[in-house]
This record gives structure tokens, C-alpha cells and sequence, in this order.
């Protein structure tokens, strides 16, 4: 007998008496609501149109808990009949989240906080530099460097290239006089996956990158927002990143790929065939999969 299909993951329905403000950050339409009669709030983000941004969120929560990374959780959502997904807060109990381009500039005299994109000082030596100052001892640098170094395996792992100066940061909770600070939750993973893609039409889609064999010239060939030089005129992929750090700075990336023995192929197939069938086609379904399975090859190889 065949297995039984695996239990689609739960869709929330959004009310309207749940939803509380917009979101002005970013360049997706979202809002933060209350769920239900509890006190943690989530924020509801609209993919764009024609991509898979909904179901990429979800998919790279359930791997980044495969991996024991930690995340922001995320739940497929509607809201009036549109779907998308919910992301919970985790700014909260007294934290404040503090994003990594204001972190640089208390680093860095003349950061350019507001550029997002084509920021070139966003490097990844600038980065862990602007963290010594946050932790100045040595233990709490470690981890934090471990932390940062597991958000962008997952960014290799799942080909997410908009780990921008807003897409990481710190939580910041002052009690009874003293500071407690970490690295905030890996979150925002909508631009991964292939979800910009169409499912076939075009030379670019999923359906011709599949029978061509380019799914790996599609994952070297990405852009992403953490450059290696602030004089590189394009971000690295976040594969090259990885095989870069990892010679660069081997403890916390030779750590951090200790993880990936924790996803296996099974694995993967369970986490991306729980996506309802309403949400994601076929085509996309094994797009992500051979995705996914030449980063880990990929990984799996640096020295």
C-alpha cells in the first residue's frame, strides 16, 4: 500500500477584529494582528503577485527547525480570502529589536543606514566587527558569531539572497538596571526558494531550469546582500559566501555546518509535501527539492 499523504500544515483565518496596525518596513503589503485571545501578535505579509513568497516563508521555518536554528515562527494565513503568511513577534516580553544597519553605524562613521540595496559596506567582515562592540567578551562574541553564521548557512541552504542590513539585528531587554542582549531570530526568508519564478513559459522557469539541468547555475549565479569587499560591485551567493567564510572564519561556520546532517532528502520531501495543494504546484514542489539538494551537496563539500 502506498503511504498516506503527510497532513497539510494548518492555514489560520484571519479575523478582522484580530488585526491591530500596518507595517510600514519593507517593500511587502503586511499588518500585525493578535491571534485570537492570545498576547503574542504576528505579523500577516501578502506574497507579491505571481510568486511563492507564502509558501517559501513556511517551507524554510520547518527547515531552519530541521536544522536547530534558530527562527521567527511562521504559519500559512488568510486574511478575507488572500493568502499569505503569518511570522509571530518576537520583539516582545520588554525586547527591542535593534537591526543590523544601526548596529553598523555605531561601528562604521557614515554607515548608509537607508540603503537597502547595493549596499557594499554591508560585508560580512563589517558584520562580525560591528559585533564585537555589541559583545565585548569573548564567550558571548562566540555565540553570537555561531548565531550569525547559522543564518547564513540556512540563507545556502534554502538560496535566500536578501539578508540585508534590516534582515538581522539584535534583541535588547533592560532589567532592574542591567542588559541582556542577543541575536534576534533569523527571520524574513520570502526571497528563497525559486519562489520569483514562473512554473513554465519562459526560458527562466522552473519547468526549462529543470529540464535543462540549471538548477545549479541558478543557486551559484544568485545575488545576495552581504558583500566580501565594500569596492565588489555585486553581493556574493550565499553559497560562495559560506565556501569564503568558511576559510575565513572556520570556527563558527565549521560548527554551523555540523548541522546539516540533521536534514535528509526524506526529510526535505516531508516538509515540502505538507504545503496544501492550493498553495504551491507540482512543478514548484520539485523545483525547491532539487534546490535545496544541490546547496546541501554544495555545503556538504567545503573543506
Amino acid at each position: 500500500m502506498p503511504a498516506p499523504a503527510p497532513e497539510p500544515y494548518p492555514v489560520a483565518i484571519i479575523q478582522p477584529d484580530w488585526v491591530l496596525s500596518q507595517e510600514d518596513m519593507g517593500s511587502k503589503t503586511k499588518f500585525w494582528f493578535r491571534w485570537g485571545e492570545t498576547d503574542i501578535e504576528w505579523l500577516f505579509k501578502y506574497p507579491q503577485r505571481n510568486t511563492g513568497q507564502h509558501w517559501a516563508e513556511k517551507i524554510t521555518a520547518e527547515i531552519a527547525s530541521s536544522l536547530d536554528i534558530l527562527h521567527a515562527p511562521v504559519e500559512l494565513a488568510s486574511y478575507e480570502g488572500a493568502l499569505g503568511s503569518a511570522t509571530a513577534s518576537f520583539a516582545r516580553e520588554g525586547r527591542e529589536l535593534v537591526h543590523g544597519n544601526q548596529i553598523l553605524l555605531g561601528k562604521m562613521l557614515g554607515y548608509d543606514t537607508a540603503r537597502r540595496f547595493h549596499q557594499s559596506d554591508h560585508t560580512l567582515d563589517n558584520i562580525f566587527a560591528a559585533l564585537e562592540r555589541v559583545f565585548p567578551s569573548p564567550n558571548s562574541l562566540r555565540i553570537a558569531r555561531d548565531r550569525l553564521a547559522e543564518y547564513l548557512l540556512l540563507d545556502a541552504v534554502i538560496g535566500n539572497t536578501d539578508r540585508h542590513h534590516e534582515n538581522w539585528g539584535i534583541l535588547l531587554k533592560r532589567t532592574s538596571g542591567s542588559l541582556n542582549v542577543m541575536v534576534a531570530p533569523s527571520f524574513d526568508h520570502a526571497s528563497s526558494l525559486g519562489r520569483e519564478l514562473c512554473d513554465a513559459g519562459t526560458a527562466k522557469s522552473k519547468s526549462a531550469i529543470l529540464r535543462e539541468g540549471r538548477v545549479g547555475s541558478y543557486a551559484e549565479k544568485a545575488t545576495g546582500a552581504i558583500y566580501w569587499e565594500s569596492t565588489d560591485r555585486r553581493g556574493l551567493s550565499p553559497l560562495n559566501l559560506i565556501r569564503r567564510a568558511s576559510e575565513k572564519y572556520p570556527e563558527p561556520f565549521d560548527r554551523a555546518r555540523q548541522l546539516l546532517d540533521k536534514l535528509t532528502v526524506e526529510g526535505l520531501r516531508g516538509i515540502v509535501d505538507r504545503v496544501p495543494e492550493t498553495w504551491m504546484s507540482e512543478i514548484s514542489r520539485s523545483f525547491v527539492i532539487e534546490l535545496v539538494c544541490y546547496n546541501l551537496e554544495q555545503l556538504r563539500l567545503i573543506p
